[in-house]
């Protein structure tokens, strides 16, 4: 119902099947070399930008609690935007795409996103986020990096910081799109990453996969004037 403090949000595919599986090689079995093949992929999701974004855009991964990146040690934000940037670096050069470390910051532990609804999600990142130095994002066009989006919660929660610190214009580009599916006898909203599992759990059917991850398959753009996913479930 309240456009969101970014301008576009666009995802290289849906979190399923192969693309589940190779995120979750990437954060949990810390599978490094993942993050190359998947930066690529993410690469071809911000060239969906390419004509719309400004030519200049600080990049911004999405931070991790430092006690989460203590456990994990590594953020696979970073890497994805890492090995991204390399590939627009030969694609795309006539964008300028610094690369901006630590310049947001995630200033409290929140919980886990899995099975929350869209207001508990935002209940749950709420104020989670701050920039470090204002003056390097001050009236500057900022692309903020993460690795899965579904309600949209913690890219408008780091939008946000982002904007109050003076950006100029926040952007949004994830490698998968999650979806959200309604329960059939209470009509209540329940939003799941791990969708297959969970469709399957309460008894509705997987939406049919548009590809494989491995294949080019760019879904639609989620945009302050559009705000349904590629399989018209919604996105806010």
């Amino acid at each position: 119902m309240a456009p969101p403090a970014f301008e576009r949000a666009v995802a290289y595919g849906p979190y399923r099947e192969g693309m589940r599986l190779a995120i979750h090689a990437l954060k949990y079995g810390k599978m490094l070399p993942a993050a190359r093949q998947l930066g690529q992929r993410l690469a071809a999701a911000i060239s969906q930008l390419d004509g719309e974004a400004p030519l200049e855009m600080l990049v911004v991964p999405v931070p991790l609690h430092r006690s989460k990146l203590g456990q994990r040690g590594f953020n696979q934000a970073d890497a994805l935007a890492l090995h991204a940037l390399e590939s627009l670096r030969k694609t795309h050069p006539h964008w300028q795409l610094p690369l901006a470390h630590g310049a947001l910051v995630r200033k409290r532990a929140t919980g886990c996103q899995a099975g929350l609804t869209t207001r508990q999600r935002r209940q749950n990142v709420r104020g989670a986020f701050s920039v470090t130095n204002r003056e390097a994002v001050h009236e500057r066009h900022v692309l903020l990096i993460d690795d899965i989006y579904t309600t949209g919660a913690t890219a408008r929660a780091a939008a946000q910081a982002l904007r109050r610190a003076g950006a100029a214009s926040v952007w949004v580009a994830t490698l998968s799109r999650a979806y959200c599916v309604t329960r059939a006898r209470s009509g209540s909203t329940v939003l799941f990453e791990d969708t297959d599992d969970h469709l399957n759990t309460i008894g509705i059917a997987p939406i049919p996969t548009p590809g494989h991850f491995s294949q080019a398959a760019p879904g639609r753009v989620l945009s302050r004037k559009s705000i349904h996913s590629s399989h018209d479930q919604p996105s806010f």
